[in-house]
């Protein structure tokens, strides 16, 4: 058994504590938190756990083999180099660290020690990117033309960090991960209605040395709460709607084909309306296979799909589009 510790309980880590409890191979050992009150609360529900409020307890415990850290986005740099060294292995949520260099100097200590280091990209692990992933690799959509990204909401509102660090990367990893490919620029706006300094809504566009393109939305000042992700192909287009209690996939066998040798205005462009196909998407939760990816990597000695060059590439890229949205969207070299 992988004995587990959980540092950070909140909105999110609490998610992450009832599923590691339940992993098949790992045992949480130890929850961390410095909220008394929420800590007693999960002693009780998780009685087989130590409860502890400071790190420094779960760190020098020799039975914890990894931990894992859902902290606030500004220490996780800080307590996953102290879990390295450690000697655990460590599962970071994202973003993996607020600057690329923390990210490369974790990536390095990580090969040092030995230890497995995984980025919480939850969507990787989803049921339904897994089957876009296999359409766009065996070219059933055709070549890859552009993407765009919507992850929207009325809240929650952060005050240490914008919507570009906080919404997107979960929709960079999904972006490079299907484009199997790193962008080479980044060109973003946006705009601080509510705080000063904290953008609210950022508009970026992802370029890449091919010609594709893909543009994220993010913001948590709109009416509507959008996951939604679509994929433009030569062949076909597909969507991918998060918030679709069942339907989350619909590929759409339409295209567009340009006729080089027409005689009229009619024929110059030939358009092909097809069918709507809504494929079947495995329901297990998304949060339950990455938990069990990390605990499998351990256990099997392989590396994450998410792991810390995974992690780095998507920080890369936050950082370039914070450049750009701080030069008024000017394009940023990732």
């Amino acid at each position: 058994m992988i004995n587990i510790a959980v540092v950070g309980t909140g909105s999110w880590g609490k998610n992450l504590v009832r599923n590691f409890a339940s992993a098949d191979g790992a045992a949480l050992y130890v929850v961390c938190d410095r909220d008394a009150k929420r800590l007693k609360a999960l002693s009780e529900a998780y009685p087989q756990a130590k409860a502890v409020p400071d790190i420094g307890d779960v760190l020098s415990d020799r039975a914890v083999n990894a931990v894992v850290i859902a902290t606030d986005a500004k220490f996780h740099f800080e307590h996953a180099k102290a879990a390295l060294e450690a000697g655990k292995h460590v599962y970071v949520e994202k973003p993996m660290c607020q600057t690329a260099d923390e990210a490369r100097r974790l990536t390095a200590l990580a090969a040092k020690c030995g230890r497995k280091l995984m980025v919480g990209h939850l969507l990787l692990y989803h049921p339904a990117v897994a089957r876009l992933k296999t359409m766009v690799d065996s070219g059933e959509l055709g070549e890859i033309y552009y993407m765009y990204t919507q992850r929207l909401n009325l809240g929650v509102v952060r005050s240490n960090e914008n919507a570009w660090w906080s919404l997107a990367p979960h929709d960079i990893s999904v972006i490079n991960y299907l484009f199997g490919a790193f962008p080479a620029k980044v060109s973003a706006q946006g705009q601080c209605y509510l705080q000063k300094g904290i953008e609210d809504v950022v508009f970026a566009t992802l370029h890449f040395g091919d010609g594709r393109l893909a543009q994220v939305h993010t913001s948590w000042l709109d009416p509507h709460k959008m996951r939604r992700m679509t994929i433009v192909g030569s062949q076909k287009m597909v969507t991918f709607d998060d918030m679709e209690p069942a339907e989350k996939v619909k590929v759409y066998d339409k295209g567009a084909v340009a006729n080089l040798t027409y005689r009229s205005y009619g024929e110059a462009i030939t358009l092909r309306q097809g069918d709507i196909h809504i494929p079947k998407i495995d329901t297990t939760e998304p949060l339950r296979l990455e938990c069990r990816h990390f605990v499998e990597s351990i256990a099997n000695d392989t590396t994450p799909l998410s792991d810390a060059e995974n992690g780095l590439d998507v920080v890369r890229v936050l950082e370039a589009g914070g450049r750009s949205i701080a030069a008024g969207g000017s394009p940023e070299e990732v």
